[in-house]
């Protein structure tokens, strides 16, 4: 015992006990084989289908709702979501295609007809020829002009004002979706 402390109940600073072995021991260091302990995975908290119903319907904003709906139905992450451009929706073959996802790879994921309606119905409202989610700076109106997508900020922002007027403390739409879609 030291002190009042066990030893498994005092922590070494690694660097502390090399220092020590070397300079107050005068003993040539050589590292110990400490047992690490196991990582710990928590499970994430999961927003449920009628949570995520609540924050759509409690987005007033047209273009953030679209958008987290379109997060949460394809499981994308939020950089994801704001690189996607109009040709990347293959709506013949029911997919969209995720350039430079985590790790610089390319994938595609099931497009739900929902989804397809929904991402349809948005783009009559801002036709812009490249972008799925232009930026809001010019308004609707000049929606059709932007050369970049909704701010990244803005779209956190809101996503957290919202989530907190909904009561929600969860955080991610993305893990959401692979627990709450029904497989297509």
């Amino acid at each position: 015992m030291i002190g009042s402390h066990s030893w498994s109940a005092v922590k070494l600073d690694l660097y502390g006990f090399k220092f020590y072995t070397l300079h107050v021991l005068g003993k040539p260091w050589s590292m110990p084989n400490f047992i690490k302990p196991p990582k710990v995975s928590r499970l994430p908290d999961i927003v449920t289908v009628e949570e995520a119903q609540a924050l759509f319907a409690a987005t007033r904003t047209l273009s953030y709702r679209v958008f987290y709906f379109t997060l949460y139905s394809l499981g994308l992450r939020l950089s994801e979501g704001l690189a996607l451009t109009v040709a990347d929706i293959d709506a013949v073959r029911h997919r969209v295609h995720i350039r430079d996802s985590k790790g610089n790879r390319d994938r595609f994921v099931p497009l739900p007809e929902a989804t397809l309606d929904v991402l349809r119905r948005f783009w009559q409202t801002h036709h812009n020829p490249e972008l799925l989610f232009p930026n809001r700076l010019g308004g609707l109106k000049g929606a059709h002009l932007a050369r970049t997508p909704l701010d990244r900020g803005g779209v956190q922002k809101t996503l957290h004002h919202v989530a907190q007027a909904c009561g929600l403390k969860k955080r991610s739409l993305r893990t959401a979706f692979a627990t709450a879609m029904p497989p297509i």
